[in-house]
């Protein structure tokens, strides 16, 4: 079984701007603040998190398929 990848960035649509963060091993993370707007970020409709919908690399449950707590 391959390791998930922890670390993705994450792009606000609204300014660009773009931050690495970590994302947590085992859960998904439904809001994120813009760093560089403000702009209180949620997932896009069909996704569980922010990571999967605006991040380089989609949340760890997704890239295990053992699904989200929002599948």
């Amino acid at each position: 079984m391959q390791t998930a990848q922890l670390t993705s960035t994450i792009r606000c649509p609204h300014c660009g701007f773009e931050k690495k963060e970590t994302m947590p091993a085992d859960a998904c993370v439904y809001f994120y603040d813009c760093a560089g707007c403000g702009q209180r970020l949620s997932p896009k409709p069909g996704d569980c998190c922010v990571f999967c919908s605006y991040g380089t690399v989609k949340c760890p449950p997704k890239q295990s398929h053992c699904g989200c707590s929002h599948d």
